[in-house]
């Protein structure tokens, strides 16, 4: 569900990118290529309907960014503070069956070796 959601974040937030810089402004941006859909929008010409669009696509942005929100937060087990608080509990009682260690090191002596013999001198 998560992921879904998330692609449909990046494709809302490319939308609203695409309808921004449709929409006309002082440097007219990419509204030259719209060309003239005068008969097709209305009069007006198609800026109600890029405001409208932009609208409806923040908004969705918006409550997408909310669901995005609530399943992250619904989905994690605890906070960092309750896990941060638990770490004392759970060392006491590893530490308990975690047995101690010998006081006394015992290391094994290499085993006596017969003495090698010089080699003969000429």
């Amino acid at each position: 569900m998560t992921s879904v959601l998330l692609i449909a974040q990046f494709v809302l937030a490319a939308l609203i990118v695409l309808v921004v810089l449709l929409q006309k402004s002082s440097s007219i941006g990419l509204g030259a290529y719209s060309g003239s859909n005068e008969s097709l929008f209305g009069s007006r010409g198609p800026t109600a309907f890029l405001a409208k669009a932009t609208a409806f696509f923040g908004a969705l942005l918006v409550a997408n960014s909310i669901a995005l929100t609530y399943i992250y937060y619904s989905e994690r087990d605890a906070s960092v503070v309750d896990r941060a608080a638990a770490v004392p509990a759970s060392a006491a009682e590893t530490a308990s069956s975690v047995p101690a260690a010998p006081e006394t090191i015992v290391v094994p002596l290499a085993p006596e070796t017969a003495a090698i013999p010089e080699a003969p001198k000429e």
